[in-house]
């Protein structure tokens, strides 16, 4: 069976307590079975409250993922979660190399490449996150630094239907701004064209490109309808259960 055309994941980031968790997770639960049925449902919420979440999306047909893994299965990683014990906690995702990552703890291609494969080891899906910096762009450098992280973090020979791509410029997140429609669609060519060269035509083509980056219901439909977005990794909209599903209404 092949998988929906659209992704549609939340990044909840480091938000919430328990009740939180609890009420926003029954909010997609009650949702989600109006979801448009291209769409596959996703949350990614912190580790602690994966349970929970699980618990209250059971039935939904709502996925659950990690924010992010080490390469490691176990070992003294003091902090660190593996995707090992991700997958042994219901998760059928988990995101990698989210730029706060890059930026916040200097996470290179290298150990992006290495945290994607471990999520393929464990049978997790690795979402691999993907940008370029305000410096970058502006230096007419978006698509090529895009796609060369792309090569870069993508592992050699993957099943493309094991994996999605985000496309997050670093300048857009949190921010409120989105690139234009023309940039979004310029960079989402580029990591089409990158992944078709690694991967070939059929397993490159296959893999779903997520926009993600100033998200909400106001500007998702005119996103989602560009050539080679196929859904959003959400952030801030993704906290608030009406908006994170209003989102995947545009995808009708």
């Amino acid at each position: 069976m092949s998988q929906p055309e659209y992704l549609i994941a939340g990044n909840w980031k480091m938000n919430g307590l328990g009740a939180d968790a609890d009420a926003l997770a029954k909010g997609v639960a009650a949702g989600a079975s109006s979801a448009p049925a291209v769409t596959e449902l996703l949350v990614c919420p912190p580790y602690l409250h994966i349970d929970r979440v699980s618990a209250a999306l059971a039935g939904s047909g709502a996925q659950v993922g990690g924010q992010d893994c080490h390469n490691e299965i176990s070992g003294a990683f003091t902090g660190d979660v593996s995707a090992e014990m991700l997958a042994d906690m219901g998760c059928s995702y988990v995101i990698v190399g989210h730029s706060e990552r890059r930026d916040g703890h200097r996470e290179g291609d290298p150990a992006i490449w290495a945290k994607a494969s471990a999520a393929l080891r464990a049978g997790l899906k690795p979402i691999i996150c993907v940008g370029e910096t305000e410096q970058e762009r502006l230096a007419g450098k978006a698509e090529e630094t895009v796609a060369r992280q792309v090569r870069a973090c993508t592992p050699d020979g993957v099943d493309g239907s094991k994996i999605a791509l985000a496309y997050e410029p670093v300048w857009a997140i949190g921010s409120g701004r989105t690139p234009t429609r023309d940039e979004i669609a310029a960079v989402h060519k580029a990591m089409r064209d990158a992944l078709e060269d690694m991967l070939g035509a059929d397993a490159g083509g296959g893999i779903r490109l997520l926009y993600g980056g100033s998200v909400k219901p106001s500007n998702a439909k005119e996103i989602m309808t560009l050539d080679n977005v196929n859904g959003a990794l959400i952030g801030g909209a993704s906290l608030k259960a009406e908006d994170f599903l209003g989102i995947a209404a545009t995808c009708a």
